[in-house]
């Protein structure tokens, strides 16, 4: 039942269905409710519940006709956002789970693809993992999920021998892409386990060497909807708003058990440099990134951030750390805080651990960003 449960699932994933299902579902149990009111003789707890099993009729009839059959008007160009700063500008932007039923205009089109170009080379495209990587820019309407709609993505692509410094490139590098999409005004949305890597390698084509290559994740990319799915609408309503607060993510010492300070001295340096670390794209919002501030021996100043993964994920851990990567350095950029990005051996950490315990978990170090004069 399990194995027939999960097939269909599947079934109805990489068929576009999964998005709208639920509506019936819920339909479905209201109007039981409502014949069991029925025979009760309840017939005003009747009326809602029969009520409610036709708002989710009607709102599953909406939602396929506009959004799976592409019945709707059409929608305008959203305005560019140059007139936002970095940290206004990455607290803005939002994972975009509906697209319009348009494809990008020449212009942006070509905008991008040289944002592309440029972070898919040194010093951000296999900078750490010293292995190339790249984004192939794919037209079709490949089968992910839960985003409709879209159908311009950037397949993030790494070695096929695994290399978890190049997957944390691919989460920084691609990262940056999305700033500058955000800032074009594009609406985009990181997807990792909701892609068919299958329709993917069908449309790359010769451009993906099955012996050579691993896709790590994707990322739609075009003109956001206000229409999306009622039941996308919920989930992502419920999910964007809840974030572990800056407590639980930030600490003082390797050890991971004091809570930092970020608005005391010298911590307050850095701004809102963690507030944007703290809202990054998270794929679930899990958010498995945490962050150590490591002192001098006065405790005076700021020598470095130890940077830690708290799963085991090959492959979005990673990711979602060098999305953290990012942020945190447009932060500092924005703030003119230069610093760089090194990893240390537990020797050049003081004898730190490489795998530490934090709230019932376990942290792995992967990399430490260094100020180039101590805050």
């Amino acid at each position: 039942m399990v194995a027939f449960l999960i097939r269909l699932k599947q079934r109805l994933q990489f068929t576009g269905w999964l998005q709208y299902i639920p509506l019936l579902v819920w339909a479905g149990l209201f109007g039981l409710l409502g014949l069991l009111c029925w025979f009760l003789s309840l017939s005003t707890v009747m009326s809602v519940f029969l009520s409610l099993s036709g708002l989710f009729v009607a709102l599953f009839v909406f939602d396929v006709v506009t959004l799976k059959w592409g019945i709707r008007p059409k929608e305008s160009l959203p305005p560019r956002r140059d007139d936002l700063n970095a940290f206004d500008l990455m607290r803005a932007r939002r994972s975009c789970r509906s697209f319009q039923d348009r494809l990008l205009t020449d212009k942006d089109r070509e905008e991008l693809l040289g944002y592309v170009k440029e972070y898919s080379e040194a010093p951000y495209g296999g900078a750490l993992g010293k292995a190339p990587i790249r984004f192939a820019y794919v037209e079709a309407p490949l089968t992910v999920w839960p985003v409709v709609g879209a159908r311009e993505f950037l397949v993030a692509i790494a070695p096929k021998e695994y290399n978890r410094l190049s997957v944390v490139d691919v989460g920084r590098a691609l990262q940056h892409i999305v700033h500058k999409a955000t800032k074009m005004g594009l609406g985009t949305c990181w997807i990792g386990p909701g892609a068919d890597h299958k329709s993917a390698i069908a449309a790359l084509g010769e451009r993906f060497d099955a012996e050579q290559d691993h896709i790590i994740c994707f990322c739609a990319i075009g003109y956001a909807s206000f229409l999306m799915p009622f039941f996308i609408r919920t989930i992502v309503g419920i999910v964007q708003r809840r974030r572990k607060p800056l407590s639980d993510l930030f600490f003082l010492g390797e050890t991971l058990k004091q809570p930092l300070d970020t608005t005391s001295a010298p911590f307050d340096q850095l701004g809102r440099t963690y507030e944007v670390c703290q809202w990054a794209p998270s794929s679930f919002n899990a958010q498995p990134t945490r962050c150590a501030a490591i002192m001098d021996e006065a405790g005076e100043t700021i020598v470095r951030f130890d940077f830690f993964a708290t799963t085991a994920s090959r492959y979005y851990a990673p990711v979602a750390l060098g999305i953290w990567c990012t942020q945190w350095e447009l932060g500092c950029e924005a703030l003119g805080i230069q610093g760089h990005f090194e990893i240390l051996s537990s020797e050049e950490r003081g004898g730190a651990a490489q795998v530490v315990s934090v709230q019932e978990r376990q942290a792995h170090y992967d990399i430490s960003w260094l100020p180039n004069t101590p805050l």
